[in-house]
């Protein structure tokens, strides 16, 4: 059916305050979130073209023994510093007016999916954790095993989630007090000195065989009197990073996805590769680039150090500035990025 002719809305959650003019909310069309304006289906026939087709770069990959480094420790758990802290794929404590977050938490393999780096410590000791920040429901972002582990042991944690994304948090933990937000809107259960928002990303949500992106994807903005940080979720390249500044202004952190990006025309209207990456913190004009997705999974044809070895090139050719490549576990402390 056409587009034109199907059901047209827009939603948000009316209780939140949405910070765009005239925003009237995630579009929605036949049921089902669009990418912006547009449906982004993808299409079955590129996953069998991949894996039918040879990956050129299967030789290198084959040899590239790369994986993130671990610092294994969880003192960082304990401390009042302001700090993020890389837990592997798309997981970061982040502590901000001592406020601390986590995002995205995966702390196990994945179905058939085996991870390939640990932890800085058992996922019971991660405690202290306030709030859970979800940018989307793909298996390697929300994850119920780790959802499960991490609310056992913070009995006190919210998740902010997208619209329509409470539902499945409901199966997977009944218990777990979560509050939904669309694009451009602010929730309204952090404390005072912490402010966090909703922003959009270029992606897509399917977790089963019928919720083709019935629930919405996006990334993240936290706010202090101090400190602007930006964490990306998965995203391909788009418009929305320039939006995003001319609202918020220049970026301190930026929170970067880097890998699973071949072969490229699968991956990319939903992931950046790193070049792409860069170029959305420039258009962010970010100061301190962290990348993820990377290293922790193989979930792509690029070898698992192509990401770091091309970030390292466009750091030595000036097209890169402020660039931190933490361990796993390794605190980044944001006194000492000021």
């Amino acid at each position: 059916m056409a587009q034109q002719k199907r059901h047209i809305r827009h939603i948000r959650n009316e209780r939140l305050h949405t910070i765009k003019q005239g925003y009237r909310g995630n579009k929605v069309i036949g049921g089902v979130f669009a990418n912006g304006d547009e449906l982004y289906l993808p299409e079955f026939s590129k996953v069998i073209k991949w894996r039918l087709s040879k990956n050129p770069q299967r030789e290198e990959k084959k040899k590239d023994q790369y994986v993130p480094a671990v610092v294994e420790n969880c003192d960082f758990l304990n401390s009042s510093e302001d700090m993020l802290v890389w837990l592997g794929h798309a997981t970061f404590l982040i502590r901000l007016n001592g406020v601390t977050f986590l995002t995205d938490p995966i702390y196990y393999d994945l179905p058939m999916i085996k991870r390939r780096v640990g932890l800085p410590c058992p996922p019971e000791q991660i405690q202290n954790i306030d709030f859970l920040l979800l940018s989307h429901a793909h298996f390697d972002h929300l994850d119920k095993k780790s959802i499960r582990t991490t609310f056992s042991h913070n009995p006190q944690v919210k998740a902010l989630a997208p619209l329509e994304a409470g539902k499945l948090l409901r199966d997977i933990e009944p218990h777990l007090p979560y509050q939904e937000a669309g694009w451009f809107q602010k929730y309204d259960l952090t404390p005072a000195g912490v402010e966090v928002y909703f922003m959009p990303a270029s992606h897509w949500h399917r977790r089963g065989a019928f919720d083709m992106n019935k629930v919405l994807w996006g990334s993240f903005v936290l706010k202090t009197d101090n400190m602007l940080l930006y964490f990306a979720g998965d995203t391909g390249f788009n418009g929305h990073f320039e939006e995003i500044q001319e609202i918020f202004g220049p970026m301190d952190v930026c929170i970067m996805p880097v890998g699973a990006y071949k072969p490229s025309f699968m991956m990319q209207q939903s992931h950046l590769n790193p070049h792409e990456a860069v170029k959305a913190y420039n258009l962010l004009r970010g100061g301190t680039f962290i990348p993820m997705h990377y290293g922790t999974f193989d979930l792509s044809d690029e070898p698992p150090g192509e990401p770091v070895r091309v970030l390292e090139q466009l750091a030595a050719g000036g097209l890169l500035q402020g660039l931190r490549l933490p361990a796993i576990g390794e605190p980044v402390l944001f006194k000492d990025l000021q």
